[in-house]
């Protein structure tokens, strides 16, 4: 019932945004047909695209979607949502009035930005076992407990607020996009293969990362030793290849913006790397307050590079299991 229930909520919940936009098409349509003229909020939805998506970002996400969070106790739905608001925002600035673009640029850009949405869902309801809010973010969890009773207040600034800066920066180059008409060139090749290559290793890891979970949670069911760390395929080679792979993503999105002559864009996705750098270190000091894989997994560190995949400084003796 509970998972209906927020299965509900997940689908309904960007329809105000969407039918706040589809009315700001239509009447800005009809009214510049009929009167040549718009009326003062039309006309400054039409001259200040970017401020538009931040607003209705602040409203729907940050607002509405944190009273979601307080009425539910569960900070989940953003987890769920992080995926889906660059394909909402990629066809926003593809169907704003004033946009300009390259036909192929923007299919390319729609297409890829689909591809990457549809891994990562996959991999959110792979992981929660096929389930609605299944469980909020671990990092959410421990910030529940620093702030205490001022969490209630804390998280908007923490969680939803902290995301619009991140993900707006991080879908400025679909902007850009979007705004610059120019025949592609050698560098949107290079930007594709950047994109579609971090993308894959991101499915890749994280489907391994998932097998790997797997087989440990049937080893504890038969009561047998786990598997300490997961050191094959590409993590043999990166303690973190999923991370490096999300990475690559943002920072080939990043090279169209460049390549269009607007470079500065490129600062969301180096939020997104300072970023993970500390999400790393957090994962890391989790993954060492485990005892009996403390050890291993230190030895783990000394071996094996943490974000680009690279040969192991020296080979890792021993099978890492649990004794």
């Amino acid at each position: 019932m509970a998972n209906s229930k927020h299965s509900v909520i997940a689908f309904l919940v960007p329809i105000p945004s969407i039918l706040f936009y589809l009315s700001f098409l239509k009447n800005q349509s009809h009214q510049t047909s009929s009167t040549g003229s718009l009326s003062p909020l039309w006309a400054w939805c039409y001259h200040h695209p970017l401020l538009l998506a931040n607003a209705l970002f602040f409203l729907n996400v940050n607002v509405l979607f944190w009273v979601i969070s307080q009425i539910l106790s569960n900070h989940w739905m953003i987890s769920l949502y992080w995926t889906v608001i660059p394909v909402m925002l990629v066809h926003y600035y593809k169907a704003h009035p004033l946009a300009e673009y390259n036909w192929w640029r923007s299919i390319i850009a729609i297409l890829m930005t689909w591809v990457w949405s549809l891994r990562i869902v996959h991999n959110y309801f792979r992981r929660e076992n096929w389930q609605w809010s299944a469980r909020e973010d671990w990092r959410f969890t421990k910030m529940t407990s620093q702030y205490g009773k001022h969490w209630w207040w804390a998280s908007f600034f923490a969680i939803y607020l902290s995301q619009q800066v991140f993900l707006i920066g991080l879908c400025l180059p679909m902007y850009v996009i979007h705004s610059v008409n120019v025949p592609l060139n050698i560098w949107d090749i290079v930007a594709i293969m950047v994109s579609v290559s971090g993308v894959a290793i991101a499915y890749f890891a994280d489907t391994q990362l998932y097998k790997f979970t797997s087989k440990n949670n049937k080893l504890k069911e038969l009561g047998e030793p786990v598997v300490l760390i997961l050191d094959k395929g590409l993590w043999r080679y990166s303690r973190h290849p999923n991370y490096f792979g999300e990475q690559l993503w943002w920072w080939g999105l990043a090279l169209f913006a460049w390549n269009l002559g607007h470079g500065w864009t490129s600062v969301g996705a180096f939020l997104n790397t300072v970023c993970l750098a500390h999400v790393t270190k957090l994962v890391e000091q989790r993954m060492l307050k485990q005892d009996y894989r403390a050890e291993a997994y230190r030895q783990y560190q000394k071996t094996t590079s943490v974000w680009i995949p690279w040969f192991k400084s020296s080979p890792i003796e021993g099978k890492y299991k649990k004794p």
